[in-house]
Parts: structure tokens; sequence; C-alpha cells
């Protein structure tokens, strides 16, 4: 079987067959497809992480996607896979891991709005409002002609301030 033909298997899992109201049974259809997989395959750890993330299995989806990196995940796949280990690790609580995790990816080019959207998301959970809010605007600024420049300088006039942290000072937080 071709990749392309087990990714066609993928995208139809995911458009008729996965059902968030029934969890073991979308899992135990993504099993299926990700056995017909080599063992370790580190498209079938994504696609399975993918679907625990799908259905609110947030630690069991951190594990997959961490074991898809480890295996050597590659392509399209291994943007994506970044992009929602950062989301779910924000969604955990876990949210300065998951800029850092997207702030060190290299840029996607042409399609670097998904990870912008995802870090600016994580930047706002971290406190730091303006970097929030200044990635959120560059990821937009391509698409709007005619204001392009002008947003440009507006975001880059925002503060770059970090939210200070809380301390604890004699078992009181401050």
């Amino acid at each position: 079987m071709t990749d392309a033909t087990w990714d066609q298997k993928i995208d139809r899992f995911y458009e008729h067959e996965f059902d968030e109201s029934d969890p073991r049974g979308s899992i135990k259809k993504m099993q299926v497809l990700a056995s017909e997989r080599p063992e370790g395959d580190a498209a079938a750890l994504f696609e399975m992480g993918g679907v625990h993330d799908s259905l609110g299995l947030e630690g069991e989806a951190i594990r997959l996607y961490r074991d898809a990196i480890a295996a050597g995940l590659e392509g399209e796949r291994a943007t994506r896979v970044y992009i929602q280990l950062a989301s779910t690790l924000r969604n955990v609580g876990a949210s300065a891991e998951a800029v850092s995790m997207l702030e060190s990816m290299p840029a996607a080019g042409a399609d670097e709005a998904p990870r912008q959207a995802f870090l600016a998301l994580a930047l706002y959970d971290e406190g730091r409002y303006g970097d929030a809010l200044r990635t959120a605007l560059n990821a937009l600024i391509p698409t709007l002609h005619g204001y392009r420049r002008s947003l440009a300088g507006y975001a880059e006039d925002l503060p770059r301030a970090v939210k200070p942290k809380e301390s604890v000072v004699k078992g009181r937080l401050t």
C-alpha cells in the first residue's frame, strides 16, 4: 500500500467514521488503520495521537506525539505534530513548553499561519499579551491588502512585556 492510499484512508476515517460519542470505537478504527503500517511507524503514531487528542485524551496524545517525533516523523506531519503537541501542552497547562516549542520551530513558509495562531494562544496564556497580539497580527498581515505596512508598524509598537512570575513569601502566594 502506498503512503497516498493510507493517507486517503485516514481522511475517510475523519470524514465518515470518527465519532466523538464513541471514543473506544474511534480509537479501535484508528488502531486498525495504524496496524497497516510497520510497528513503530512515525505516521501511525502521529495519527493515533491525533485521534486521542480529538477525543480529549490529552495525556495519551502527548505521549504518542512525542513517540512520533522520536520515530522520525517527516513531511507535512512533522510540522503538524509540533503544532498539535504544543496545542495539547497548552491545554494541559504547559503553555511555557508550548511557547518554547513553537518559537523554536523553523518557519513553514507560506503555511506559517497555523504555527503563529497557536503560538499567539500560548503566549497569551503565559501573560505575554503584546507578543500574543503581535504574533496574531503578523499571521494576518499577509492577507490584508492595503493595510500591511500600517499593521506591521502597529504590531511592532506593541509592548514586549512578560507577565511577572508569582512568588511564594512565607507560604503565601504573592
